[in-house]
Formats: C-alpha cells, structure tokens, sequence
C-alpha cells in the first residue's frame, strides 16, 4: 500500500449509515416514519439548559472503566465522558478526536498524531504515556478488558514523539483505526487508574477522562449525574447543558409515565409500546434513526439441546418475522439475513459488493410448520422445556419471546422464559457461569463501529467471545482475518462475501429482525442524535435548550 495513507482524510468523507436532514418524528398516531424518513441526528438546542435528565431502560450500569464496558446502559453514560482517538459521528462516519491525524506510514506502523491541547478533568495535559496505558492496559488479564483482540496485531506502542504514538504492527489491520473510535480507544489518566486499581470505573473507584463531561455522582441504585467539562478541548462542542442526570428505570410503564409528565427529558431504546403512547404526546417527539442492531435467538453452550442446528433451523421456519416487526417492534424493523446488518457498511468504498453478497444470501423463510416439525424430529430430542433468558423489565424484550414461544409450541417445543437482572443479564454475555441452566439467550446485539468482519469474529471463530458453542469453521476465521489484514477494499470486501456464504447457513443463531433506533425527548431541548452512533459519540454535549 502507498506510504502515509492518511486513514481519516478516507473515513470521514463516507458516512456509514444513510442521512438525511435534521428532525424526524413519529407520525401522530404512534406509528412509525416510513424507511426513507430515518434520519441521523435532530435540530440543533440553541441556549444552555441547567438539567438534564434521561433514562437508561436497561438499567444500572456494572462499570464505567472504557475497556470493560460492552452493553447499552454504561456505553450511553460512558460516551459522554472517555473521548476516544478517532470520533464517531451521527451518521457513522470517522473524524479525529484525540488524535488530530492517523496515518499509516507502512504496512506496519500505525502513526497517532495527539492534539497537544488536551487535558484531563483535573486539569492535567494528556500525555503520550496516558495513550500507551491506556491501550495496553487492555493486554492485562487483571483488566478483564473486552477488547483485547483489536490488538492481535499489534506488536508494541511506543512513544514517537512529544505527541505522537506509533503502533506497530505484524502487518496492515483495516480494523485499528476504526476500533479507535469506540470505547476501546478512549484515554483514561495512568496515574489514576493505576491509584483506584480494580474499583476504576465503579461508583468507588470513579474516573478520570477528558470528555465534555466529567463523573459528578453515582448513587448505585439511585442515579449517575455528569456535571459539564469547563475545560473541555474541543470548544465547537462545549456543552450547553450544565449537568445530565441518569436515571435506571427498567420498567416500561414507570419510563412512560416518567417521559408523559416531563419527569424525564429523554431516552434512548425507547419500547415500543411506550412510543405508542408518546407518538400521540405534544410534550416531545418520539425520533426513529438508521442502526446496526440486529436481535438473535442464540444458544446459550454447547451442551444445550438449543445448539442443535436443526432445532435451530426448525425455529427460524416457524417464526414469522414479518408478524413479529408489526405486532413487538411496530414496524420499525425489517427482517435480518445473517449476522450484521446491511447498514454497517453503508460508507465503505466496496458497498456496493457488500450490497450484492448480502442480497445473494438465501431469503429470510417463509413460516412452514410441517418442515419445521420433521426438522424438531431429527434434531436431539428435548425433553424438557428450553429455558430462555431476557432482562427482567425489558418489555420489547418479553414481547419478542413470548412471540418466539408461540411459534415453538406449534412444533412441539416448550420455551420456558427467565427474566434476569439488568446486571446479570449484561454479565452473561461475558461470564460463562451466568449461562450455566440457561439454552437461549434473546439479544439485542449491535455492531459498535464501520467494519463487519471484526463483529462477526467474535461470534464465528475460535477466539470470538461471543461464540459460546465453540463454532469452528477454519476457512471462515481464513477468510475474516483476510478481510481484515486486507488493505485493498475490494479485497477485503470479497472475503468477508465468502465468510459470510459460509458461516450464515450454520452459525447457531436464528436471525430475526434489525431494529430501528427510537429514541424520545422532550420540547424542551432538542440536538441529539437519532442513530445508533450515539453509543460511541459525546452525544449529550450536543443537547441545549429550545425555550418551548
């Protein structure tokens, strides 16, 4: 590849996910906007606001600590605090952040130009040192960091300058950059982390980052307020609200009411059946935006008769996607072919062959209950009833496998669904012991940055975290890694197409929809982006005031 190929100056002029204009809203009668009227982000607040308050639906965080965190509520808080290297925008495209350039300068040294301007919440200047812990930290088993394989190839990270940092690597990874812009290239203080130890990240143990907005308080059980960052580098994007306050309200019925009476300004991942109730509201408006959201029926282990991939297929024929995205998600859905969703490569160069390797994968099936019995038939037998696992509150959730365990009964396979603990449900994905008694997990996963085939990995090979029934399909992980290593987009682009023909027919996991993001928020301010991008962008310190 050429020398100095500036990795940004390439990302940012392509968006990941289709914009349109500012302000889209639900049609007054709770129904969704038509497809082609999702947009990425809302009309900017003009005046600063005192208070914020917004809802996290999955409930209370576990951790706050960049490197540790891997689910919707702490991902929501965190991105307001840990600014990353590169910035993800609304739409899903990359531009600096940390970072002002990132610059391969061979095939094997990935260049970080730091701005020399930053500084930490205390006041202390980010330091090239700072970088280094904070990406090599994620090496360390004492971490228990959920990124570490975003450095596989990476052999040591040096200091090269007074604000520089050089990665060098085993050979070209496409993947780097782009994994710099989530939670996995935030930069945390060294002299902090290594002071709070174990607690780094947690109500005790607290932060220290760079982002707009700093940790006021975290009552566990309570709430977590952010108060505003006056030091913050980035002066295009100080915040307008002087103070964002979370609230865990995991009950569907208590966030509605919450949101009716203006107890509560907004939300992300707002259910379904509260946006009914609030699309008819004239106190706020209820926004639907493009997302890599893909919900997955997956087996829970190996010994489970749930990983039996006739079983699994048995499923996929008797479930009606079309009747699940109008009755559970109102239609602000449609049907999922394999395992990511088209939209994650909507601004890639080789879109246009990930647009045709997608559409050439077999058609979501039709429901066909006699196929699906003789399948049940040759498929391990089952004895007893499986047992599936959601977060207990998740309303969307619950909807989605109690439709799921009708469909079942009709072959003759009993469901049996365990509501977890929000913190326990976000445990299992990472925790073995928590699956222990379980057989299928409901998710609701998401693809957190522009590049399928680092997603995929984690479910479909050896080393995924996500791949919990021990998938092991050689040519595929050749294939993934290719397309990863590959600095030619048409190359890359084309094996992951082969990848994806291979493990889409066995991976154990039934594909049922990708959402839209829906997300509310009050008259009262307005700014916010309407994507799913908000999950790895300062989101919040674009909110301020509309004076209505």
């Amino acid at each position: 590849m050429a020398a100095k190929k500036s990795v940004l100056t390439v990302l940012t002029s392509v968006g990941l996910l289709a914009a349109t204009a500012c302000s889209a809203s639900s049609t007054g009668d709770g129904a969704p906007p038509a497809s082609g009227r999702l947009t990425t982000t809302t009309a900017p607040g003009g005046s600063e606001v005192d208070r914020v308050a917004w809802a996290l639906p999955y409930g209370e965080p576990t951790t706050l600590d960049p490197a540790r965190i891997g689910d919707y509520s702490p991902q929501t808080v965190e991105a307001n605090l840990c600014d990353t290297l590169t910035r993800m925008n609304a739409d899903f495209s990359l531009s600096p952040g940390l970072a002002r350039k990132v610059t391969w300068t061979s095939d094997r040294a990935l260049v970080l130009d730091l701005r020399p301007d930053v500084t930490f919440w205390d006041g202390s200047p980010m330091t090239p040192e700072d970088v280094i812990h904070s990406l090599e930290r994620q090496r360390d088993p004492r971490t228990q960091a959920l990124y570490g394989n975003y450095l596989t190839a990476v052999t040591s990270i040096e200091a090269t300058g007074s604000h520089q940092v050089t990665l060098r690597t085993k050979g070209y990874d496409q993947t780097l950059p782009k994994a710099l812009s989530t939670s996995f290239g935030a930069v945390n203080r060294k002299a902090y982390v290594e002071k709070a130890g174990p607690a780094y990240g947690t109500a005790k143990g607290g932060l220290m980052c760079t982002g707009p907005f700093r940790l006021g308080s975290w009552k566990s059980g309570g709430g977590i307020t952010l108060e505003r960052n006056d030091r913050y580098w980035d002066t295009r994007l100080k915040p307008k609200a002087k103070q964002v306050e979370f609230r865990f309200i995991t009950n569907s019925n208590t966030l509605t009411s919450a949101l009716l009476s203006g107890e509560v300004d907004g939300t992300y991942e707002l259910p379904p059946a509260a946006a009914t109730a609030l699309g008819r509201t004239d106190n706020g408006t209820v926004h639907l935006g493009p997302s890599t959201q893909n919900v997955l029926l997956i087996p829970a282990h190996a010994a489970s008769p749930a990983a039996d991939r006739r079983l699994l297929d048995a499923l996929s024929l008797v479930i009606d996607r079309d009747a699940l995205i109008k009755n559970v998600f109102g239609g602000a859905a449609t049907p999922l072919k394999s395992l990511v969703p088209p939209l994650t490569w909507r601004g890639d160069k080789a879109a246009a062959q990930f647009d045709a390797a997608y559409a050439a994968l077999p058609d979501v099936p039709e429901p066909d209950a006699e196929k699906a019995k003789r399948l049940v038939a040759q498929a391990r037998p089952v004895s007893r009833p499986l047992v599936a696992a959601i977060p207990a509150g998740d309303q969307r959730g619950l909807q989605a496998l109690t439709f799921v365990q009708a469909a079942a009964k009709k072959i003759g396979v009993d469901i049996e669904i365990k509501q977890l603990q929000p913190t326990e449900m976000s445990s299992l994905f990472y925790d073995p012991s928590v699956r222990k008694g379980l057989d299928l997990i409901l998710t609701f996963g998401y693809v957190t940055m522009p590049d399928p085939s680092s997603y995929v990995a984690e479910s479909v090979t050896p080393r995924g975290i996500f791949n919990w029934t021990g998938y092991d399909n050689p040519e595929v992980t050749r294939l993934l890694d290719l397309a990863r290593t590959s600095s030619d987009p048409a190359a890359s682009a084309r094996a992951y197409a082969e990848a994806q023909a291979l493990f889409t027919p066995d991976t154990p996991a039934v594909f049922l929809a990708t959402t839209h993001e829906r997300m509310f928020m009050n008259k009262r301010i307005s700014g916010a982006p309407a994507s799913f991008a908000y999950m790895g962008m300062p989101w919040a310190a674009h909110l301020g005031g509309t004076d209505k």
